[in-house]
């Protein structure tokens, strides 16, 4: 079984980072890898902001960050969460976030909730995190977008 790797982004591997791109029909659900390195550095949300790549077998496949203020119990957001449009329809998205998800729990003790947003539009991703047990609350950003939340016990 093929097993996803989590790794930060580095100065070896940032440059295969920014070739990660998704389907056409799914750039306005998700910021460039790009973007998303930006945000790492100007870390407009929270205290700590840090971009990760997912690999199988040493070839890199996805990406995203968390933004989280540290030591905090429920402020862990998962964004910028993307398979390559290469790798997708493979299973990977799933997989991916399962790993995300033992990540943070390993990662940061003290996370007791995580949080993620999604476009209105994007159903097979609302699909995905309700499959894997985030509940929505009916509740939106300041964007429009529907925010998760998932309890970790």
């Amino acid at each position: 079984m093929e097993q996803i790797v989590i790794q930060p982004v580095t100065t070896q591997n940032w440059e295969e980072a920014i070739e990660i791109s998704v389907c056409e029909e799914q750039r306005n659900f998700v910021p460039s890898v790009i973007q998303s390195l930006a945000y790492a550095y100007i870390k407009p949300w929270d205290e700590a902001f840090d971009p990760f790549v997912q690999s199988i077998n040493g070839k890199i496949i996805g990406f995203f960050y968390i933004s989280y203020t540290p030591h905090s119990s429920d402020n862990y957001w998962i964004g910028g969460f993307q398979i390559d449009k290469r790798h997708q329809r493979k299973g990977y998205g799933k997989k991916a976030m399962v790993e995300i998800i033992k990540f943070i729990r390993e990662c940061h003790p003290n996370c007791s909730l995580i949080s993620l947003t999604v476009e209105k539009e994007n159903f097979i991703a609302q699909n995905l995190y309700e499959g894997l047990g985030f509940i929505s609350g009916h509740r939106l950003n300041q964007d429009g977008e529907i925010i998760y939340t998932i309890q970790l016990n």
